[in-house]
């Protein structure tokens, strides 16, 4: 199976998942990684990892329906047969959605229902509780609020900060996410 990975930032998890493929760790062939943002560390990241990148921003086009139109063209014409976001900060439009219904993965960084949104780490931790964790789930209308695949809970430790609680629960994605990933591609 082909997959693409979307990234916006600075692509750690997209890393994990690409050496994950190289190491055989993941059986599932990575067509490209697919950038919304042209500077991104991502970018690099497949660089030095000899993986194909594509970058071009919403704003190069009329609307979000004309942008997911040619990202839908990239992916029909790499044959991808399923997507994985790894730190992807656009909300997915019906374009992809319908094209790729329950095949679009999202990692979060909290324990879903707990803390959806764009800062999932900082608000468990504004919220003082016991734990939080990390959370692989299909991507659908809403954010945040697909089918939940899998789930790990990682606990905020007394002595922690919140760089150290945010380092733990990247932690905890790099291990979860290639192997939610593999199991998907078994799936099949």
């Amino acid at each position: 199976m082909r997959f693409a990975v979307f990234a916006s930032g600075s692509g750690t998890n997209f890393e994990k998942i690409a050496q994950a493929v190289q190491q055989s760790k993941i059986t599932g062939e990575l067509a490209f990684l697919f950038c919304d943002k042209k500077n991104a560390f991502a970018l690099k990241r497949a660089e030095k990892l000899g993986v194909p990148s594509i970058a071009f921003s919403i704003k190069e086009f009329e609307n979000k329906k004309e942008y997911e139109r040619e990202i839908l063209r990239l992916l029909e014409k790499e044959q991808v047969d399923f997507i994985v976001l790894a730190g992807y900060m656009k909300i997915i439009g019906e374009t992809l959605l319908h094209a790729f219904p329950q095949k679009i993965l999202n990692i979060h960084p909290a324990y879903l229902p707990e803390f959806p949104g764009a800062n999932g780490i900082l608000d468990a931790w504004n919220e003082g509780v016991a734990q939080s964790g990390v959370t692989v789930h299909f991507v659908d209308e809403g954010i945040d609020t697909g089918q939940i695949i899998e789930q790990v809970r990682v606990p905020i430790m007394e002595n922690d900060t919140i760089e150290t609680f945010e380092e733990r629960i990247h932690q905890a994605e790099y291990k979860l996410y290639p192997r939610v990933i593999q199991k998907y591609i078994e799936s099949f």
